[in-house]
């Protein structure tokens, strides 16, 4: 590819976290000509070099469409996901699962020469929670109990016979850690924790104890700093996996120095007792079932991605956990259907 030509990226699920973040650092650098940027309902945000257009991946109208968007593309990033309704896993599965196969399909189909799918720390296998983290060998059969970590470790499986079948797609797998950013806080507040949890009651002061909890060991990483990642795989001529995590490793007593608050030791059953009996009543939208993954997800060594994309977070991960506090608590979002916030007053 010549450094003079202008790239055209299909960017899917490009209203969203991940999504709008992509979009802006495609549309921001100068090798990229125009992106295109899909997603269920046209959004009234304005970006440079983009367009936008409307697909439903759980609609088979829409899905034999894709071959038309992708037609000329130079990459396809595919960050198209659906995380609720966690009581009805099928239907999770028709977007996440065979949307993306026809997303998969659809590269093929319209000769795109790069395929950079989002997958996740979740699509691990349960792992360390100390130490340098595993690298981009660790066994990738999620925890089997949660639809979210099923649906990305089943998509792991799909691209290890996709590209022995393409082995002319460059396909690149990003396994980031939380993403989080102030943009995005209404939307992840409204998915995890439900309409009914108030933004501005996630003050410091109204927040005296933190639960130390067994596994209570996690990375965060800014989403901006995720989509510097997609770009530099679009750019340069690497395959494969890679994870994205930023330092320093978030725990209990770190989450209690940010809010300034108490670390008290919780057992782990109460805390799900507790969950499980909200995500029953349909209060809660999180499940149980994602939260004994999480306690189980192994840490991450991003050392592939600082080594053969040059990549480096330029935010750590309280910085992005701060960032997306101030968000909750200020009702912040992006003018797209999934980021709408609410603005305290």
């Amino acid at each position: 590819m010549s450094p003079n030509t202008e790239l055209r990226v299909v960017v899917t699920g490009a209203t969203g976290n991940v999504g709008t973040s992509v979009v802006r650092a495609m549309a921001d650098h100068p090798q990229v000509g125009s992106v295109l940027g899909l997603a269920r309902r046209i959004p009234e945000l304005s970006v440079p070099k983009t367009e936008w257009a409307t697909v439903n991946l759980a609609r088979l109208e829409d899905t034999h469409l894709l071959w038309q968007h992708f037609a000329g593309a130079d990459a396809v990033i595919h960050l198209a996901w659906r995380f609720q309704p966690t009581h009805d896993p099928v239907v999770t599965w028709e977007t996440n699962v065979l949307g993306s196969l026809e997303v998969f399909n659809a590269v093929a189909s319209a000769g795109v020469p790069a395929l950079i799918h989002a997958s996740s720390v979740g699509a691990y296998s349960p792992g360390p929670k100390e130490g340098r983290g595993v690298d981009e060998s660790w066994p990738t059969h999620g925890w089997p109990d949660a639809a979210y970590c099923r649906e990305k470790a089943y998509l792991e499986r799909v691209l290890d016979t996709y590209e022995r079948d393409h082995p002319e797609v460059r396909v690149v797998r990003m396994r980031p850690c939380f993403l989080f950013k102030e943009g995005a806080a209404s939307e992840q507040r409204r998915i995890f924790a439900g309409r009914f949890l108030p933004g501005p009651l996630l003050r410091p002061e109204l927040l005296p104890y933190v639960p130390d909890l067994k596994g209570l060991r996690f990375q965060a990483l800014h989403t901006d700093d995720a989509a510097d990642a997609y770009r530099r795989a679009v750019l340069r001529d690497v395959r494969g996996a890679f994870n994205l995590a930023a330092g320093p490793v978030v725990d209990a007593r770190s989450l209690g120095e940010l809010l300034d608050a108490r670390v008290v030791p919780v057992p782990r059953q109460a805390v799900r007792a507790v969950l499980a009996a909200a995500w029953g009543l349909h209060v809660a939208p999180a499940s149980p079932h994602l939260f004994d993954a999480v306690l189980r997800l192994p840490l991450l060594d991003p050392s592939r991605a600082h080594d053969e994309l040059g990549w480096k977070p330029s935010h750590t991960s309280l910085e992005a956990i701060a960032e997306f506090l101030r968000g909750v608590r200020e009702g912040s979002g992006e003018p797209t259907g999934p980021l709408v916030g609410h603005k305290a007053h």
